[in-house]
C-alpha cells in the first residue's frame, strides 16, 4: 500500500488522477488531477462513492484550499460518443494533468490505463482507496460532475437528473423512454442508441 500524504513518489513529486462518469448515460465525463501539500495534510481523504455529500462538499473546498496544484478537466459528450467512452475518460485525464500549474514528475492514476503523454506514471487499481492523492482527485471530480448534472436537470427537466445523475436508474429508464433521449445524452450507449432507433421507426 502506498503511504498518503508523501510528497514524492520514488523521489519524484507527484500527482494523483482519477475519472468519474464513465457508467452514466448522460453527461460529460470529469477527471481531475491533484498534488496534495505534506505540509498540510488534509483528514478524512477517501473513494468519494464511500462519502457522503455533506462530507464530500467540505473536502472540495479543503482540497482546492491546500492543495499545491490541481486541476478539474472533462471530455464531452460530443468526444464520447465520438472516441467512445474509455478513450475520452483517458482524454479528461490527460488534460487534467496537463492543466496543472505545478507540473509533476510522476502520475499515479486510477485503475488500470494510464494516457498516452510524456509523464512518468503507473496505474494503482482501487488507488481512490489507497492513495491520498488520487482521493482527492475522486472527490474533486465527482462533486463537480454531480454539480454539473443538477444544473443540467435544470435546462432538461424529467429525467430526473438531479438525483440519479445520469446512471440508468429505473427512473431515468423510464423518463429515456417516455421522452426519447436529450441533447444530454450519449448516443453511443446502448439504452440511448435503442431508443432513438425506436423513434426512427415512427
Amino acid at each position: 500500500m502506498l503511504e498518503p500524504f508523501v510528497s514524492c513518489y520514488k523521489g519524484e513529486l507527484f500527482a494523483g488522477v482519477d475519472e468519474v462518469g464513465r457508467g452514466p448515460l448522460a453527461g460529460d465525463v470529469v477527471a481531475a488531477a491533484v498534488i496534495l501539500d505534506p505540509q498540510k495534510p488534509i483528514e478524512g481523504l477517501a473513494d468519494s462513492k464511500k462519502l457522503t455529500e455533506k462530507r464530500r462538499e467540505a473536502l472540495f473546498i479543503e482540497i482546492q484550499k491546500n492543495a499545491l496544484s490541481f486541476c478539474i478537466a472533462r471530455a464531452s459528450v460530443a468526444e464520447i460518443d465520438q472516441l467512445n467512452i474509455l478513450q475520452a475518460s483517458l482524454l479528461a485525464m490527460k488534460r487534467a494533468v496537463e492543466g496543472l500549474s505545478v507540473a509533476p514528475e510522476h502520475v499515479l492514476v486510477d485503475g488500470n490505463k494510464i494516457p498516452t503523454w510524456s509523464y512518468p506514471a503507473e496505474s494503482v487499481v482501487k488507488g481512490d482507496s489507497r492513495v491520498a492523492a488520487i482521493s482527492a482527485a475522486s472527490i474533486l471530480a465527482k462533486v463537480t460532475r454531480d454539480r454539473e448534472m443538477v444544473e443540467l436537470d435544470k435546462v432538461y427537466p424529467g429525467y430526473g437528473f438531479a438525483g440519479h445523475k445520469g446512471y440508468p436508474t429505473k427512473v431515468h429508464m423510464q423518463a429515456l423512454e417516455k421522452q426519447g433521449p436529450c441533447k444530454a445524452h450519449r448516443v453511443s450507449f446502448g439504452p440511448v442508441k435503442r431508443q432513438l432507433e425506436q423513434l426512427e421507426m415512427f
